[in-house]
């Protein structure tokens, strides 16, 4: 396993990408907007840069994973001589889809797929393509670099083969992992949307000050992060479509806060916005 292809340069792509050059694979991103693809390129180098002055990395490390990594436009270039192809687009899963048909196309037999879904079912990917046993779901957490978790999700034809070089991989690049029985939201996500989803609601109820919600969480249950916090780091918008997902398939209790909508509406996106429930500079983080 030494070709590492990331589809998709945003927030998640480029973090599994800036972990898997450090890490020692070869990486090569793809996006099919030129703009993304450099705004990924200069977050990587920055944050490569930060490391190494705050001695988290070593410079040397630093540069020699920069020479490692390679941006292009070009589909086929990313996909054709990778040995393991992680999908980080949209939570949309039209689009998904469409991604994993053309990684079918152009992958080589062995290359291991895997989609960096929070909530969506590998199945239902693996039904679209001609090697449904290659397919694992590999969910990575902002910022990839800090977090130490990945959960595997294997689909119903996912083979134990591809699930163990997975785990392989995900030990490769410094995580633990967890293995989760496919099921709509897996672990984390189903916990963190409904935790979010009630500070919304109370915040929208005027129970207490985003601030206090989120201090009240940090403080009295010990979490490293304040639900509307996170929400904003990860992105109204995402955190929207994951809920949408959920309350369709798992139900009413998965019913997205109106104010989650209306801010959605309003372009309040979180950090990458410079606006979410708490002020930013502009475009911090997005």
């Amino acid at each position: 396993m030494k070709n590492f292809s990331v589809i998709g340069s945003g927030i998640m792509g480029r973090g599994i990408a800036y972990t898997a050059a450090l890490s020692g694979f070869d990486v090569i991103v793809h996006d099919i907007k030129a703009s993304a693809l450099d705004n990924a390129k200069e977050y990587i180098r920055a944050e490569m840069k930060k490391s190494a002055e705050r001695g988290f990395i070593k410079q040397e490390d630093a540069e020699a994973a920069l020479k490692r990594i390679s941006f292009t436009g070009s589909f086929e270039e990313a996909s054709q001589q990778a040995d393991i192809a992680v999908e980080a687009v949209l939570e949309k899963m039209e689009i998904k889809i469409e991604v994993f048909k053309r990684l079918d196309e152009c992958c080589p037999p062995h290359t291991l797929l895997a989609t960096n879904t929070s909530t969506m079912s590998p199945t239902e990917l693996g039904a679209q393509i001609s090697r449904p046993e290659k397919l694992v779901a590999m969910h990575f957490f902002n910022p990839v670099h800090k977090m130490k978790l990945i959960e595997i999700i294997r689909g119903l034809e996912t083979s134990d083969e591809t699930v163990q070089l997975a785990k392989e991989v995900g030990e490769k690049l410094g995580k633990e992992t967890v293995e989760v029985n496919e099921f709509p939201g897996f672990v984390t996500s189903r916990m963190n949307c409904l935790i979010g989803n009630e500070a919304m609601t109370m915040l929208q109820e005027g129970v207490a000050s985003a601030e206090d919600i989120d201090k009240a969480l940090k403080l009295g249950l010990n979490h490293p992060m304040g639900p509307l916090e996170l929400a904003d780091l990860v992105g109204l918008d995402t955190r929207l479509r994951n809920m949408e997902y959920l309350y369709r398939t798992l139900g009413e209790k998965y019913r997205p806060c109106p104010l989650l909508i209306k801010y959605v509406k309003a372009g309040r996106l979180g950090r990458k916005s410079g606006a979410g429930f708490y002020e930013y500079e502009t475009g911090q983080g997005g």
